[in-house]
């Protein structure tokens, strides 16, 4: 099962998130906020991981 750990509000942010929580070895997904066609550049993206790995993501987010 996948869990959210981040709301951006624009779709390069979201891929940044996505690029670094791959980067610590972690899978990560993204997904429109409001069920849009993704892809749209000036929308609500979340961040979802794997929910096994919640934890590390919450450790990362917190020393940033």
């Amino acid at each position: 099962m996948w869990v959210e750990v981040k709301r951006t509000r624009l779709l390069v942010f979201a891929e940044m998130w996505k690029e670094c929580f791959e980067g610590e070895g972690i899978p990560a997904r993204i997904m429109p906020a409001q069920g849009l066609p993704i892809g749209q550049e000036i929308a609500e993206y979340v961040i979802l991981v794997p929910e096994d790995k919640e934890h590390v993501i919450r450790d990362i987010l917190r020393k940033l």
